[in-house]
């Protein structure tokens, strides 16, 4: 299982990929653009590397995907050891996916399913993943996939029955996207994304398209193609552009999620005036909308703006800035997901400060909300690690809070 138990540090992996494709330390640093002294620091953990861009230019030098250089664990593995992932692996790669001509008649079910059974038990999927409850999503998906793809089966060029079908088949591919880049399949979520967007496409609906699009953006974040998801997001926030001058709140939601996703792919692009840009955008949106609404299951108003203003800055460089305002942005009416999502990146920030009580304390919070969250994200293992690597070797109760939590994390052995 990739990346699961790997105590590696970024660095150290750099070195380990660098060693197998054959390439000197000076080598590799000139293919990025930098110095073999910096490189030096970086396998040596003497010197970290915050600059998302730029670890996805180290991933595409070495030939790896961007998750496999981060270390990003693959597998969910709870209290209850579940582990789901290979199933939906299954769905999402059945025989039928490959040609619904050969296969309708023979997988077709006797009695079509009942698509507003299936909207209320995706809706509800959607519940829990913004609950933070990732283990229950990931043991639904499996049968929601399998679902979507009869739905897909029965489905009638323009009936209106057929456009719900659709729909919901969108609803279910974005959850599976958006729940796969959580931890870690960022191709099995790019597939999911592209599923997404092709029964949206087939809905006609230019809200579900808009949110599939959504999905899309983070898939190609979550491989490190910032320049696909902004040119993606920006075309789909066009398409909604009618509706939103009509007033429709739901399509300004989306408008202004989709101009919050592009901000980031801007600022992890090191683009700092755009992010500015879009950011404003957003901002505009929600000042308009007026409240922290929930339509779409965006989360998107106002807190969430600031919410995205921070991540911008974190991968921009703000690191004093987000580890001073971050703590003062209060998200309590935000869902949870998008809670410890945040706290994640001020702890980020903190721990870039060597502020290491700081932000093992705001990690433990999160932990206690959303353990799956935590513990599954690539960022908070380099995190621990880093922090791990600074405690003190005199031990304490700290130091052992320390230990644990980065064994949950399965950051150290």
């Amino acid at each position: 299982m990739r990346g699961a138990g790997d105590t590696l540090a970024l660095g150290q992996r750099v070195a380990f990929y660098r060693a197998r494709r054959g390439l000197t330390q000076t080598q590799l640093a000139n293919l990025v653009g930098r110095r073999t002294d910096w490189l030096s620091k970086i396998e040596r953990g003497e010197r970290q590397l915050r600059n998302v861009e730029l670890i996805a230019d180290l991933a595409k030098v070495l030939r790896v995907s961007l998750p496999d250089l981060m270390g990003q664990p693959v597998l969910l593995e709870g209290e209850d050891r579940r582990d789901d992932v290979p199933a939906i692996r299954d769905a999402l790669m059945a025989p039928g996916q490959l040609s619904r001509t050969l296969f309708a008649v023979s997988e077709a079910p006797a009695k079509p399913l009942d698509v507003e059974q299936s909207s209320r038990l995706v809706e509800f999927a959607w519940t829990s993943y913004q609950a933070g409850r990732i283990g229950d999503v990931v043991a639904s998906l499996p049968r929601l996939i399998r679902e979507a793809q009869e739905l897909e089966q029965h489905a009638e060029v323009g009936a209106d029955a057929s456009i719900s079908a659709w729909a919901v088949s969108a609803r279910v591919h974005h959850l599976a996207a958006t729940t796969l880049s959580k931890v870690g399949e960022s191709d099995l979520s790019w597939i999911a994304a592209e599923r997404a967007m092709r029964a949206a496409d087939e809905s006609g609906d230019p809200l579900v398209l808009a949110s599939a699009a959504r999905a899309a953006t983070h898939a190609l974040l979550a491989i490190g193609r910032y320049d696909d998801a902004l040119r993606l997001g920006e075309t789909a926030a066009r398409w909604l552009e009618p509706r939103v001058a009509d007033g429709d709140l739901e399509a300004l939601s989306l408008f202004g999620m989709l101009h919050l996703r592009t901000a980031v792919a801007a600022a992890r692009h090191q683009d700092r005036a755009t992010a500015a840009e879009l950011l404003g955008r957003a901002a505009r949106a929600a000042e308009q909308l007026g409240v922290d609404a929930n339509y779409w299951q965006t989360g998107f108003g106002p807190t969430n703006v600031e919410l995205h203003r921070l991540s911008a800055g974190l991968d921009l460089g703000d690191v004093a800035w987000v580890a001073e305002h971050g703590q003062q942005v209060g998200a309590e009416e935000l869902p949870v997901e998008r809670r410890v999502t945040h706290m994640i990146d001020v702890a980020r920030a903190l721990s870039y400060l060597a502020k290491d009580t700081e932000a093992l304390d705001l990690l433990l919070n999160a932990e206690r909300q959303a353990p799956a969250l935590v513990r599954h994200s690539a960022s908070v293992r380099e995190m621990v690690k880093d922090m791990h690597r600074r405690s003190p070797v005199t031990g304490g109760s700290r130091s052992s809070e320390l230990l644990a939590f980065a064994q949950r994390c399965r950051a150290v052995a």
